[in-house]
């Protein structure tokens, strides 16, 4: 393997940890302020990346969808994953701070992913693109800047769909709570254990360009402009 694609691959596994992790810890520690101890007791709000590891979602579903195009003769791929999900008690955060805490749990790792994405859109706009005259810690840092931006907006984009188990359906419930129409959180619930199917239909078929590549290239083209 060739030092430069080393270093591809190392920027990118940095920032796919730095995005996914921080994305689960928001979770826990929004839920916290509202007096949820849950994450805090298991030692979630650790930064500490082993104990964040899902199996699926941050080992074999990330390199397959980077390796997976280049075995196949093309580039590699958009790195994705996500980390083992934060144990929180909705229960406790709705009984101290009722639904708009829980919508705020919800979308507390979303609003940290477009934050980091937003703060790497700046960063790589203040940086020249780098040469074979540039040191591999520039080369590096490059990299990993638009990995960054990169990684945040797609796991951004692909938490706001409506999956069930994910971040988009648990937000639309809660709101359909606070509006007492439970039909709609009924139908959320029941039909999580579909959820990790719904997001291999999505990823390997043409879903994936309408849902995530389309509005990922606009964010893209909007932080960058």
């Amino acid at each position: 393997m060739e030092s430069i694609d080393f270093i591809k691959i190392a920027a990118a596994v940095l920032a796919l940890c730095i995005a996914i992790i921080g994305h689960e810890i928001m979770h826990g520690w929004v839920a916290y302020m509202y007096g949820d101890t849950t994450a805090k007791n298991a030692g979630r709000l650790s930064i500490n990346p082993l104990i964040h590891v899902d199996l699926i979602g941050t080992v074999i579903v990330p390199a397959t969808m980077y390796f997976l195009p280049m075995l196949l003769g093309g580039e590699s791929g958009i790195l994705f994953g996500w980390a083992k999900p934060v144990p929180i008690s909705m229960y406790s955060v709705i009984q101290r701070g009722g639904y708009n805490a829980a919508i705020q749990v919800d979308l507390a790792g979303i609003v940290y992913n477009f934050t980091l994405a937003a703060f790497a859109s700046i960063a790589l706009l203040s940086m020249a693109q780098p040469t074979t005259l540039d040191s591999m810690v520039y080369v590096f840092a490059y990299i990993f800047v638009f990995q960054l931006l990169v990684i945040n907006v797609v796991l951004g984009v692909f938490n706001l769909l409506p999956i069930p188990g994910f971040d988009g359906a648990h937000f639309i419930s809660n709101l359909a709570l606070k509006y007492k129409v439970n039909s709609i959180a009924e139908f959320f619930y029941k039909n999580e254990k579909y959820g990790i199917i719904i997001v291999i239909v999505v990823l390997m078929t043409p879903l994936k360009d309408f849902l995530l590549l389309i509005p990922v290239q606009a964010i893209l083209q909007l932080l960058l402009s």
